[in-house]
């Protein structure tokens, strides 16, 4: 066409232009000179992370996998910043050297109990359990994989300097403990639909600090309740709690613990058990020894009526 330069160009008939080489060069050409927006494409992240690793050498020590994991972790960080989300759940997973004869994978989960995006909290989470495994041939190549995650809120930060938090949160100790020690071996409070205080809770393996957490929180707050609106009841309950009853001699119709007692306050009646077949029908009394002090005493209805020690108050 004889044109060297782009004004020449610009400088023909616009429809002549389009006509025959397209709408596309004369859109480039307005955007280029800035008489039209640039228009980017959005950037679409993946729903789930899922990215490899190629080692530089092979690695025959499982605590060295950690060195290539906290690459895969700052790239895991980004996507999660990106998307506004915290991981609750990811997956490591390597590949062995095939030529071994030991398998050709192996995998390793961690778990989080609340979403997060510290990944140095993951990385030592990591480092713990890659202590306790032992790798049959070399690994050549990591991958890492999102297997839960979830949106976060928004955290307001003070500007004061009291208010800046040290150290790891309670789920953040107890998921290191976890880790090193085993999860069997960390164990929270379950509360139970029951009225007999041996059995309001019981023990078991952690499986979430948040849940147990909020259970706790749940409790302290119906106990708040119940004390706003019945305090002489809410008062009855003793700090310490006996792991089985004491049964206590009676003398003169009164019970004895080191020395007589005298029933300060009560009764409070329970009645429960039946649809378990251990009925139980109780008095609990606030009682005073003359060497313990305050102490927690029930008279057993079932039968006849026999006194037992179940708690005190420190």
């Amino acid at each position: 066409m004889g044109l060297s330069t782009w004004g020449q160009l610009r400088a023909l008939p616009r429809g002549g232009l389009v006509r025959r080489f397209g709408a596309e060069l004369v859109d480039a050409l307005d955007r280029a000179y800035g008489q039209r927006p640039e228009v980017y494409p959005w950037l679409t992240l993946p729903d789930v992370f899922d990215a490899p690793l190629e080692l530089l050498a092979s690695v025959e020590s499982a605590p060295a996998l950690l060195f290539g994991a906290r690459r895969l972790l700052t790239q895991l960080q980004v996507w999660l910043r990106a998307r506004q989300r915290g991981v609750l759940a990811l997956e490591l997973v390597w590949e062995l050297d095939a030529r071994r004869g030991s398998g050709s994978q192996g995998r390793l989960e961690l778990r989080t109990a609340q979403p997060t995006q510290d990944m140095a909290h993951l990385a030592r989470l990591l480092a713990e359990q890659l202590a306790r495994v032992t790798l049959p041939a070399p690994v050549l190549h990591l991958r890492m994989r999102s297997l839960q995650t979830q949106a976060l809120a928004g955290e307001s930060i003070s500007l004061l300097p009291e208010d800046v938090r040290h150290g790891d949160s309670l789920h953040q100790l107890l998921e290191r403990l976890g880790a090193r020690l085993g999860a069997e071996q960390v164990r929270s409070v379950r509360l139970q639909a029951d009225h007999r205080p041996e059995h309001m809770q019981r023990w078991g393996v952690l499986e979430n600090a948040t849940k147990s957490g909020a259970a706790y929180v749940a409790l302290t707050r119906a106990r708040g309740q119940m004390d706003h609106q019945e305090p002489e009841q809410g008062a009855l309950y003793p700090t310490w709690l006996l792991a089985q009853p004491q049964r206590l001699g009676v003398q003169q119709g009164l019970p004895q613990y080191q020395g007589p007692l005298a029933l300060l306050a009560g009764p409070q009646r329970l009645e429960a058990g039946w649809l378990e077949g251990r009925a139980a029908l109780r008095d609990y009394y606030v009682a005073r020894s003359p060497c313990a002090g305050l102490v927690w005493v029930y008279c057993d209805r079932l039968g006849a009526a026999r006194w037992y020690l179940h708690g005190l108050f420190a």
